[in-house]
């Protein structure tokens, strides 16, 4: 196989598996996770900004996750954000401490968790495949132009076919385990 093709093909879709891992780490499982503040953006000194990026963000234990914000005057705008970004979480302040505990999820909301995760995994199927096609186009492209032979293109494709096939099981595996956390209880 054409190795800067494969080597090209192979970074795009380990980029969309990374993706595909933020993703899921932002949804909850029962257990405190600092990733799943990762959607709150707070508007401070006139922009936006994640709150990452004025605060520290951490858990301090399995059912609880606490924010340090690092100006005292913010407290109030970070505590708001939180609460605007419908993750559930009632967040109180202590000082420049803001806690959030996690609520017990229900039977019926760890199922729609597990529908969300299924959902980033066919995304990233589907980019996968987008990613596949353009591999493939590349091949008729360079055979067009005489590049490789007929039997050269089909062989790629079949390598092509291979990579798309472990990334996807690769998906799969994701899915399967974040199904696992999010169901035990």
């Amino acid at each position: 196989m054409d190795q800067a093709l494969k080597n090209d093909l192979t970074d795009k879709m380990n980029k969309a598996i990374i993706i595909l891992e933020k993703e899921l780490s932002g949804l909850r499982t029962g257990r405190s996770s600092a990733n799943l503040l990762d959607p709150v953006v707070v508007e401070v000194y006139g922009s936006k900004m994640p709150i990452s990026q004025v605060g520290t963000v951490s858990t301090p234990d399995a059912k609880t996750i606490s924010v340090q914000v690092w100006d005292k005057s913010m407290v109030k705008t970070v505590e708001k954000a939180i609460a605007d970004a419908n993750l559930g979480l009632n967040p109180s302040s202590d000082g420049q401490i803001i806690r959030m505990s996690l609520p017990i999820l229900s039977q019926e909301r760890r199922h729609e968790l597990v529908k969300i995760a299924h959902k980033y995994g066919e995304n990233t199927k589907v980019a996968l495949r987008n990613i596949r096609r353009d591999g493939m186009e590349h091949l008729k492209k360079m055979e067009k132009d005489g590049a490789i032979s007929k039997d050269d293109h089909h062989n790629i494709g079949e390598e092509i076919q291979k990579l798309t096939d472990d990334f996807t099981s690769k998906v799969d595996q994701h899915i399967k385990t974040k199904e696992e956390e999010i169901l035990k209880v």
